[in-house]
């Protein structure tokens, strides 16, 4: 299921397909932001995002088995409810 698909599905519950992708976009958008001020978004039932932060460390470049420094980053991590790996398992 892609995003259009989601909206479709809204779009069955909403008026017009108009409205579901405004719908849509708002929920995609305030989890964004969300992220963005690194606050987890917890939804029951679904699942958990959060922003995390690695630290940096010590790698190798696999085609000249040189060591190189591999910086500290942030990446957003889904932690599934245990209704949701229920479901799929």
């Amino acid at each position: 299921m892609n995003k259009q698909d989601l909206i479709k599905e809204v779009a069955k519950l909403t008026a017009t397909k108009k409205q579901a992708a405004e719908i849509v976009e708002k929920v995609f958008g305030t989890i964004k932001e969300s992220l963005k001020k690194k606050e987890a978004v917890a939804i029951s039932g679904f699942g958990t995002f959060r922003v995390k932060e690695t630290k940096p460390r010590t790698g190798r470049n696999p085609k000249t088995g040189e060591t190189i420094q591999i910086p500290a980053k942030k990446k957003v991590t889904f932690r599934a409810s245990k209704e949701l790996k229920s479901l799929v398992l």
